[in-house]
């Protein structure tokens, strides 16, 4: 294959997980599931950790059971950090706007848990990676959601009045 080729790899698979995204964003979580899961089986636990981060992060939104939401949203934060550690992808903008939505999903998914200091340990994650995001759309709805999240935490960790905060995606 051409080094063309492979560039032109990776941007297909993008955009069929963004296209199940859609899917998933018009309401029908069932099938995007489904969908996400033949990407998963697709490039498969060894393929490239930029896309296992992004097709992880996604499919813990389609998940019914907390537990399972967790357990895809620890598989998109440690594909993140070993794309993080591949000269593929070190250091690239992408890996590094991934990490305040990734630790802010985790400490979503802590907080329906039942589980403050985890979710208090990756709100403080999020915070700090949230640095680095630029001062556009997309950053400035990371840092909001953190916000909320940081108001809905209550004294023992647990928002008042409700299982837990929305994802940020």
């Amino acid at each position: 294959m051409t080094e063309r080729q492979e560039q032109a790899a990776p941007d297909a698979l993008l955009t069929r997980i963004g296209q199940v995204v859609m899917l998933h964003h018009a309401g029908d979580r069932e099938e995007a599931r489904h969908r996400f899961l033949g990407l998963w089986a697709e490039i498969g636990q060894d393929g490239d950790p930029l896309h296992r981060c992004t097709l992880a992060h996604y499919l813990a939104d389609t998940q019914d059971d907390p537990e399972d939401e967790l357990a895809w949203d620890l598989r998109a934060l440690t594909a993140a950090e070993e794309a993080a550690g591949t000269s593929a992808h070190d250091g690239t903008p992408a890996v590094r706007a991934l990490y305040p939505s990734l630790h802010l999903n985790l400490a979503a998914d802590y907080v329906r848990l039942g589980r403050p200091d985890a979710a208090r340990a990756h709100l403080d994650r999020a915070r700090g990676a949230a640095r680095t995001l630029a001062d556009d759309r997309y950053g400035q709805g990371v840092r909001a959601a953190i916000r909320r999240l940081e108001a809905r935490l209550g004294e023992d960790g647990m928002p008042p009045g409700g299982p837990g905060p929305p994802r940020q995606r």
